[in-house]
This record gives structure tokens, C-alpha cells and sequence, in this order.
């Protein structure tokens, strides 16, 4: 199983990458509003590259609680539609919170740019990093290290129907977990690659390492401080995801 999660992980990556040389300009962020944002786009579209973030970014996070499910259902003597139901139902959330973005997206590319960007940018970074810090940062990250607690409390019965029920469940916690950190990307460049890696490099060690909840403290006091110098020094963002797009894709 964590051979497959790996390989859709894989995939999910190539994916993204080939989806960032076609939409270079969603690597610009923010500071790019007005100039390099894209104009038009398609839901479908949009959500199809969305997706396969999501699973680039998201399933080699999951490992853990996916094996923790499917050892329940194994010892149920069920087959592996639920635990492929489970992650189904995990997707849903990811997917339906990348309207989100989109709505973003679309607003960013018929509004002008001005110093709005900065003050945006750096209060959308300044709240990401406080978020890391928060109550339920803490009670979602929780959650999310420990896999086998959470299939034992969120155990709807067995059929790929309860199966979906649980993913959805723990993706609703998987989206408390790391909201703040994904809406970073919304301000330096939804396809800037580099940001994007780093910060799956985030949640794959906050929630599976020994050491893992001293991470969003230090994540967020890192972007924090970006945000303030953001608001600080507005060309900063410009650099934050125009330079350092181009470098990433």
C-alpha cells in the first residue's frame, strides 16, 4: 500500500510539473497581479491541476493513517475497495476546497495591481504563520500523527460507504492541518514548484517524524516574518513569487 501511495505520489508530481510548463504564469503569485496572472481559466481545468497537487503533495503524508485503515479492514476480512474508498473520500475534501483558489485566482486576474498586493500578500502570510501556533493547529496535527487512534474513533462500519465516510473525515482534519501553509501558495504561486516542495516537505515531516510538532512553530514563525517584511518591503513579494517562480518552473 505504501508503494502504491508512493507512485500516485510520483505521478501526482510529474503531473504538477507538466501542468507548471503549460500555466507558467500560476507560478507568478501574487505579486504578479495584473501582469503575469492568467486570464482565463477553466473550472475543470483548474481543478484537474489542483487534483494532482493534492496527491503529490498530500499522499505520501497519509501513508500512515491509509495502512492504519487497512489494517482494520483486513482484520475485518474485507478486500481493498474500502481502503481505496477511504482515500476517495479524502480527495473529495482536497478537491472541493480547490474552489477556493480558483475564485482567487479568478478575482486576481481582472483587478489591477496596486500597493493592495503587499498589504494582501503580507497579511495572508502573517496569518499562515500564526495559524501554526493556534489550538487547532494542534488538535488537527494530532489527529493526523496518530493514524491507528483515528481509524478506532472515526470507524463507521464496514462497506466502501463507511470507507468513504472516514476519508472524508480525515481530510477534514487533514485541512485544518495544513490550510495556512497551502494558502501560501495562493500568495507566492500555486505551481511555483519550489514553494510547493517545501512545503510538502512540511507536512510529511510535521506529521510523521518524532519531532514533528515543533515544525509548524518554526514554519510559521518563518513565514510570519515574511509576511511582516512583505508589508514592510512590498517588493519583496514581487521577488517572493515572480523571481523565484521562474527559477521553480
Amino acid at each position: 500500500m505504501v508503494t502504491v501511495l508512493l507512485a500516485l505520489g510520483a505521478a501526482g508530481w510529474l503531473i504538477t510539473i507538466h501542468y507548471s510548463r503549460d500555466m507558467s504564469g500560476m507560478a507568478s503569485g501574487l505579486g504578479q497581479v495584473g501582469v503575469q496572472m492568467p486570464a482565463t481559466m477553466t473550472a475543470p481545468l483548474f481543478l484537474a491541476m489542483w487534483l494532482s497537487m493534492m496527491v503529490a503533495m498530500m499522499f505520501p503524508t497519509v501513508a500512515p493513517v491509509v495502512l492504519a485503515h487497512r489494517m482494520v479492514v483486513q482484520q475485518r476480512g474485507e478486500g481493498w475497495i474500502p481502503t481505496a474508498a477511504f482515500m476517495v473520500g479524502y480527495l473529495v475534501v482536497w478537491t472541493a476546497v480547490g474552489v477556493v483558489p480558483l475564485i482567487a485566482l479568478l478575482v486576481f486576474a481582472h483587478v489591477a495591481a496596486g500597493p493592495w498586493t503587499a498589504w494582501v500578500g503580507g497579511a495572508a502570510l502573517i496569518l499562515a504563520g500564526v495559524y501554526q501556533f493556534t489550538p487547532w493547529k494542534g488538535t488537527c496535527l494530532k489527529a493526523c500523527r496518530s493514524p491507528l487512534s483515528f481509524v478506532i474513533q472515526h470507524d463507521f462500519g464496514q462497506g466502501w460507504r463507511s470507507a468513504v465516510r472516514a476519508g472524508i473525515s480525515h481530510g477534514a482534519y487533514c485541512l485544518g492541518c495544513c490550510w495556512a501553509l497551502m494558502a501560501v501558495l495562493v500568495v507566492v504561486g500555486l505551481m511555483n514548484l519550489t514553494w510547493m516542495a517545501g512545503i510538502a516537505l512540511i507536512f510529511l515531516v510535521e506529521k510523521n517524524w518524532t519531532y514533528g510538532p515543533w515544525v509548524p512553530r518554526a514554519a510559521g514563525t518563518v513565514v510570519a516574518l515574511l509576511g511582516l517584511f512583505v508589508v514592510a518591503r512590498p517588493e519583496l513579494l514581487t521577488w517572493l513569487s515572480g523571481a523565484m517562480a521562474s527559477g521553480g518552473t
